[in-house]
């Protein structure tokens, strides 16, 4: 099969190799699944470029999301058949062969049904993004009535936050940079969006409630969003992080948040319980075929510029995600 991969961390032109691999086949409990698309998300380059642990593998096809058709089923898989249209999430999470390739094979639970009326490409965008969202937004309970702020909603969590949110029954408050990304985020259904690089967020978002705050917030940048946290989110309620880039290490104000019980919940998808997962992708699933979520694809790339796609996100100017397409049904 054709893949891509690296064999050390470093710059993406630098250890990206393309070439031929062997197919592998289906085991117990798994599924082979001809890919079209596979997903491009900040992990994916973070571990490339050499962010993480140290490389463990002796080669990594990188990726953890995709989209593609089954079409090799392993002893015992009943929830699957050959022909299935699927997407995929974890491919590449504590293995060493993700879906930069023609083929990938993995346990049955992590190919997911790809609605009808979706492309590979856009089944790709799925995954990481739309599960991490799922849980911020939902993992304390119901939505319905509820008022969320989502920063960052112009990225690939933040897009299917507010979605997700909205489908959910809330109120969505975002924050953005940029008149093209708010109207980025408009479209997936903010009802607010908030320029925190020309407006006051914390006096914005307590002008837009009345004073009342916020009952949830779903947070890309923890430490540095910090004191906005605590100025609009009201007592008893829940902050949802999945990232903490500008500040790894922030100083938690242990008793201003205790007086008010905030909820601090922490998130990483990878590991979330099996539950959850599940939970997850039910949901998505639900709302993708009721045509409640868009895919946001701000670029495509051939799997010959596997390099350049990593590039298109390291550079952090796409709204949207970022997918390579290996081919096409």
């Amino acid at each position: 099969m054709k893949a891509g991969w690296y064999e050390k961390v470093g710059a993406a032109r630098e250890v990206i190799h393309l070439g031929e691999m062997d197919t592998p086949s289906a085991g117990p409990g798994e599924v082979r699944v001809r890919l079209h698309a596979s997903g491009v998300n900040p992990s994916d380059v973070k571990k490339r470029a050499g962010s993480g642990r140290p490389l463990q593998e002796a080669r990594v096809i990188p990726h953890s999301d995709g989209a593609g058709i089954v079409d090799q089923v392993g002893a015992g898989v009943t929830t699957h058949q050959a022909g299935d249209r699927v997407w995929v999430y974890n491919g590449q999470w504590e293995r060493p062969f993700g879906t930069a390739a023609e083929y990938i094979t993995l346990p049955m639970s992590q190919a997911m049904p790809l609605p009808a009326q979706m492309s590979f490409a856009e089944g790709a965008c799925l995954g990481i993004p739309a599960m991490t969202a799922h849980r911020c937004v939902f993992a304390d309970g119901p939505v319905t009535g509820q008022t969320i702020l989502v920063t960052g909603g112009a990225g690939a969590v933040g897009h299917y936050a507010i979605q997700l949110a909205k489908w959910g029954g809330a109120t969505v408050l975002t924050t953005i940079s940029s008149e093209a990304k708010a109207e980025h985020a408009r479209q997936a259904g903010a009802d607010h969006t908030i320029n925190y690089r020309s407006e006051d967020v914390a006096a914005r978002i307590l002008e837009i409630t009345a004073g009342a705050g916020v009952d949830r917030i779903v947070e890309v940048d923890f430490g540095r969003n910090l004191p906005v946290t605590q100025a609009v989110l009201k007592e008893n309620s829940t902050i949802a992080c999945y990232a903490s880039m500008s500040d790894p290490t922030p100083t938690l104000p242990f008793y201003p948040l205790m007086f008010r019980n905030f909820n601090l919940r922490l998130v990483l998808v990878y590991s979330m319980s099996v539950e959850a997962k599940q939970q997850a992708c039910q949901d998505i699933v639900q709302a993708c075929e009721a045509g409640q979520l868009s895919h946001a694809i701000a670029a495509r790339f051939p799997l010959e510029q596997l390099a350049e796609a990593h590039e298109a996100v390291e550079g952090g100017q796409a709204i949207g995600n970022v997918v390579v397409e290996i081919g096409r049904a």
